[in-house]
């Protein structure tokens, strides 16, 4: 359950898994075998399967105000909503305010189902020990629209890390970094759990083990930046996840 801190805050029947062995230093606790201390989730696409929904309200937004680059919609992906302004729609920022007020109010009538498998994998690694944490680009105002509908998330992490938690957006590390201090952890004794280029990047930065899914991109596409890499958690359990790192 999240502590008081962070309250205020606030497809195949076994996946392959794909390791990489040229990783060097990074995560060298956890591939060690030592038991990793934290599991840090990113939230579209790793928690619950939305990043398609997400697609849609981005891709009109950006068809408006940036037609000159098609597909920036899918480039965001994993940005805070500061970063997105400031990197990709600094010339009109008369409309914040209106695309502000479009994103939550779509954010309050969306669907937030889980990605397949995620519950169980998650209580397993509670029975094993670890720490969980939420670690989203996401802001407050988007975390109380997820709560509202899915409040037994509360029930399923020791912490909710958003964007007004930290410096830096993702690709930078600060997020994983302050994930893995959340638990009195270093970050190479943490696995990440990413989708998007600019979080998979995030937690690499970082030092973390990462694992990466493909739920937004393709296995191929994100592999060069991950440990492993499952379709969804179905028939994926802790132990599992950490023989395939040894």
């Amino acid at each position: 359950m999240i502590d008081n801190i962070t309250k205020s805050h606030f497809s195949n029947p076994t996946p392959s898994l794909q390791g990489k062995s040229d990783v060097g230093n990074i995560g060298v606790c956890v591939r060690a075998g030592e038991k990793a201390v934290a599991a840090l989730f990113d939230l579209d696409g790793v928690v619950f399967d939305t990043e398609p929904q997400y697609t849609v309200f981005w891709g009109g937004v950006m068809r408006k105000f940036r037609p000159d680059v098609p597909g920036l919609e899918y480039t965001i992906k994993g940005s805070t909503l500061t970063r997105i302004f400031e990197d990709f729609l600094p010339h009109v920022p008369e409309e914040y305010d209106n695309i502000v007020k479009g994103l939550n109010e779509f954010e309050k009538n969306m669907d937030y189902p889980f990605v397949e498998g995620f519950e169980d994998f998650v209580k397993d690694c509670r029975r094993n020990g670890l720490k969980t944490a939420v670690v989203t680009s996401s802001n407050k105002a988007k975390m109380d629209s997820v709560l509202k509908k899915r409040p037994e998330l509360t029930e399923l992490m020791d912490a909710i890390l958003m964007s007004e938690d930290f410096e830096f957006s993702k690709p930078h590390p600060d997020c994983y970094i302050k994930g893995a201090q959340r638990f009195g952890a270093k970050p190479e004794e943490c696995l990440v759990f990413e989708d998007s280029f600019n979080g998979l990047k995030s937690g690499r930065a970082s030092g973390a083990v990462i694992v990466g899914l493909s739920t937004s991109n393709s296995e191929e596409a994100i592999r060069e930046y991950c440990d492993i890499v499952i379709p969804n958690y179905k028939g994926i359990d802790y132990k599992t996840l950490i023989s395939r790192l040894k």
